[in-house]
């Protein structure tokens, strides 16, 4: 695998450490079978109208991957690099995910191919609502819940939500989460992603003896996103020192830690870092091999390869985004003992306020932003522990040790429920 341009897809990567994972705990072949293959996928076409006069079709897909622990959860993508194995992996993932924490969920992942920065809203609002016309009987309070992911928002889920009421004839507002305050959203749940990655990574720290209150603790965030922009300012909070932060325009680094909160304000006001003057102008590839103490991948999957795992000189990497590390490159990572909190880990702040916003739509009551991060909390630092123990307990990764705590609660789902 020396030519990376053979990497493992998203897909074949989940599988790996899957495998990786049914190995340590000598999982049985039935159960193995089953997380390997999603329960059900929709492919569905979707011919809208463009503002020229002309119709376009487009692609969706909507992968269930499991419903043993409960209704499936997870996102919708826009991008025009979105495919089946993608959606796959992402699904997988998700399953993992809510399992990690305990959350009375399966797993699911959705996403359109297009991009969304060559289409004007009402083209993306006439494409949304088409693609919940095809998954109507997809969706649903007790079935199905989708949520934001990249490039979507509160805007597209109450798109959603408003299309599937009109098509159910009812007021449904925990069939999707992630929706604006106004129609039912959550307190916390813009923060909420980059919330877990904060807390994750002050968990890594005190367990490797780390006091940022002590010492200087260096961190790079690469992506400037919902995640990584919120991870930035939290982590900032807490006394680390952001030296370098990036987007698809180009990394921005100072030796003296960046102004996050000015960083923050220019993105809400440009839409990207590009032009941003608070710091020197680096590409992400030197942004990912900066000497820091953190590095917080929180852009998009298999940005650090077998290619470049070699030059990662962080001591602790805090997954963000999901899948941002190839398979092939985590033997690299764990040979020079780097301590991963993986994605399914570290990113899962995003999915446990969600699992609260439905809580809070089924009955009728609303949590203040105090309340949701105070409850969030213990669910995102139990999870922690019980992959770090399990971390010890296998003498294994922090990654597959999350897999297998995964793993044993699903499958133990499976054995309860009987014989298929």
């Amino acid at each position: 695998m020396a030519n990376t341009s053979q990497k493992l897809s998203p897909f074949a990567s989940f599988m790996a450490r899957l495998t990786k994972a049914a190995e340590v705990l000598k999982l049985e072949q039935r159960y193995l079978d089953i997380l390997s293959n999603p329960e059900k996928i929709n492919i569905v076409s979707l011919p809208v109208k463009m503002d020229d006069g002309s119709v376009k079709v487009f692609e969706g897909y909507r992968v269930i991957h499991s419903t043993v622990m409960g209704p499936s959860k997870g996102g919708i993508r826009y991008a025009d690099f979105v495919d089946l194995d993608e959606v796959k992996a992402l699904a997988a993932w998700m399953t993992l995910k809510c399992a990690v924490v305990g959350l009375p969920y399966g797993g699911a992942k959705g996403g359109i191919t297009l991009n969304p920065k060559k289409m004007s809203e009402g083209e993306l609002e006439r494409v949304t609502r088409a693609y919940t016309r095809s998954l109507k009987d997809i969706f649903g309070v007790d079935t199905d819940i989708p949520a934001p992911d990249m490039n979507t928002s509160g805007r597209e889920m109450a798109w959603i939500a408003h299309e599937y009421a009109r098509l159910k004839g009812g007021n449904f507002p925990g069939v999707i989460t992630g929706k604006p305050l106004d129609l039912g959203g959550s307190k916390g749940r813009a923060q909420a992603t980059g919330f877990g990655v904060m807390l994750t990574c002050m968990h890594a720290l005190k367990k490797l003896g780390i006091d940022p209150k002590k010492q200087t603790v260096t961190c790079a965030v690469h992506g400037f996103g919902n995640v990584g922009s919120w991870a930035a300012k939290l982590m900032e909070e807490q006394g680390l020192k952001i030296v370098a932060i990036g987007d698809h325009t180009g990394g921005y680094y100072n030796e003296n830690g960046l102004n996050i909160a000015e960083a923050f304000d220019y993105v809400t006001a440009n839409k990207s870092l590009e032009g941003y003057k608070g710091g020197k102008s680096i590409s992400n590839g030197e942004l990912l091999t900066l000497n820091v103490d953190v590095l917080s991948p929180s852009a998009i999957e298999n940005c650090i390869t077998l290619e470049n795992a070699k030059d990662i000189k962080a001591k602790i990497i805090v997954e963000g985004a999901n899948g941002p590390v190839a398979a092939e490159a985590d033997a690299v990572l764990n040979e020079k003992g780097i301590f991963i909190v993986p994605d399914v880990l570290a990113n899962a702040g995003g999915v446990t306020v969600s699992y609260l916003e439905w809580c809070q739509n089924r009955f009728g009551y609303y949590y203040s932003e105090e309340e949701v991060l105070k409850m969030a909390e213990p669910m995102l630092s139990n999870a922690f522990e019980r992959v770090y123990d399990a971390h010890k307990k296998h003498n294994t990764p922090m990654r597959i040790a999350a897999y297998i705590v995964a793993v044993e609660r699903v499958s133990k789902g499976i054995q309860m429920q009987g014989e298929y």
